[in-house]
């Protein structure tokens, strides 16, 4: 089933609240390399002028994931996860992540475009506070194939 054309200018309801945690931010740190240490100790982040940690920039896919769920889980969005390649991500940050931060998520599809057998999807999730301050706004690029994914019997 290809992508379904409709989904272009949905935009979904708001994710329920994230409260970054201190402890959620170290372990990311340490996932993604990011060794300085405004990510793993609090005084070194109060140093540079923060409340709490600073969360790696990537961190923001944390948050946009529960954007992303809310798209894959459209029954009649023609995209299969087996079928599915993230193609590209973008983050344009307003301020930094801290732990302590609640944020909510709302997700936008904002283009599709044909590529042979495959369709590429455009959503942006934009990322605030739940007080409303923007803090990111998160873009991400799906490939979706067209073509049914291959089973493991037929592949064996």
């Amino acid at each position: 089933m290809p992508v379904n054309p409709e989904l272009i200018g949905r935009e979904f309801p708001p994710t329920a609240p994230y409260l970054v945690g201190r402890e959620k931010v170290r372990e990311f740190a340490r996932a993604v390399f990011a060794d300085a240490p405004q990510h793993t100790d609090v005084a070194a982040a109060q140093a540079l002028g923060f409340a709490d940690l600073v969360a790696p920039p990537t961190f923001a896919m944390v948050v946009q994931d529960l954007t992303l769920q809310q798209l894959l889980s459209l029954p009649d969005s023609g995209i299969e996860l087996s079928r599915t390649i993230h193609a590209e991500q973008r983050f344009e940050y307003t301020r930094p992540i801290v732990a302590g931060d609640e944020l909510v998520a709302r997700l936008s599809v904002t283009g599709i475009r044909a590529m042979g057998p495959a369709s590429m999807i455009t959503s942006v999730a934009a990322i605030s506070t739940v007080e409303g301050e923007p803090v990111v706004t998160a873009t991400t690029v799906l490939l979706v194939s067209d073509a049914p994914a291959e089973t493991e019997e037929a592949a064996a």
